[in-house]
């Protein structure tokens, strides 16, 4: 029967215990170390210890190869060990913002660079979270959306060398606004839905210029706020917005979409909207 210590002894301790008795019995066929003085019981010395830690070394070496067959296991999308032996996250992907586009301003005309520095800031951080959600919800046929340095509410599609203008704005507009019927008069064909919420949004597709090319517009009422979202024609090559209606009443309704106008409805980053009467 064994002991009580043997009873209650943990399995690392025994661990411990068999390799030190390993490295005795290993190390007790070395000859006795003659009865030298000075350099030479020194070497007899680092003789055994060099034998210990050999021993000692093949140990570690078996135990870092069952870490390293974990460490081998083929993993999934998610990053998690196939076995579960070992289960770490891939790390998050996640770009820096993107430096804007720069666009001079005509003579008179204010640029962001004119506001305060933490204005602007604060203007930058909304900027970067619209790229993100218009990023993410307009049609690939828009291209790579960058803000710009000239407005909070201005900026860029690219693709296959042609830009796209993308005016995003949530504007405080006082509680007396209404909303304009969409008419389909010149061309102008409009389409409706309702949001979550009950919001009504109305979306539409115009000729502009010439009557060449057309212009696709988005437009409801949030909160104290007046939402739209239209991307312009690429005019040097003759190229309408690449949206469409229906896809601009998508975008409307995603959630991304929904929380970041909450955001600049709670927190404007535009200036109200003045309305001149008869206008």
């Amino acid at each position: 029967m064994g002991t009580t210590e043997d009873l209650y002894e943990v399995p690392d301790d025994r661990a411990v215990r068999l390799v030190r008795d390993a490295m005795d019995r290993t190390t007790a066929d070395l000859p006795p170390l003659p009865d030298l003085a000075g350099a030479a019981r020194a070497q007899g010395r680092r003789r055994k210890a060099r034998v210990r830690a050999a021993i000692g070394g093949g140990v570690l070496a078996v135990a870092a190869l069952g870490v390293a067959g974990a460490a081998a296991l083929p993993v999934g999308n998610s990053g998690e060990k196939v076995s579960g032996v070992v289960n770490v996250a891939a790390p998050p992907s996640s770009s820096a913002p993107q430096p804007p586009v720069h666009i001079e301003p005509t003579p008179g005309e204010s640029s962001m660079a004119d506001l305060p520095v933490a204005e602007r800031t604060r203007q930058e951080n909304f900027q970067n979270q619209a790229v993100g959600v218009l990023q993410g919800l307009l049609p690939e046929s828009v291209g790579t959306v960058q803000r710009t340095d000239l407005s909070v509410r201005l900026y860029q599609g690219t693709k296959d060398g042609k830009t796209f203008t993308i005016v995003f704005s949530v504007r405080p507009s006082g509680a007396d606004h209404t909303d304009r019927p969409c008419l389909e008069v010149k061309g102008q064909v409009c389409k409706q839905a309702t949001l979550p919420g009950g919001i009504r949004a109305t979306a539409a597709t115009a000729p502009i210029n010439n009557g060449d090319v057309t212009e696709t517009r988005l437009s409801f009422r949030y909160g104290k706020s007046s939402v739209s979202l239209a991307v312009s024609p690429h005019d040097a090559s003759n190229t309408s917005a690449p949206v469409t209606n229906d896809q601009l009443l998508a975008l409307a309704k995603a959630p991304a979409f929904l929380d970041l106008v909450k955001t600049a409805d709670a927190d404007p980053v535009e200036q109200e909207q003045t309305i001149v009467p008869g206008g």
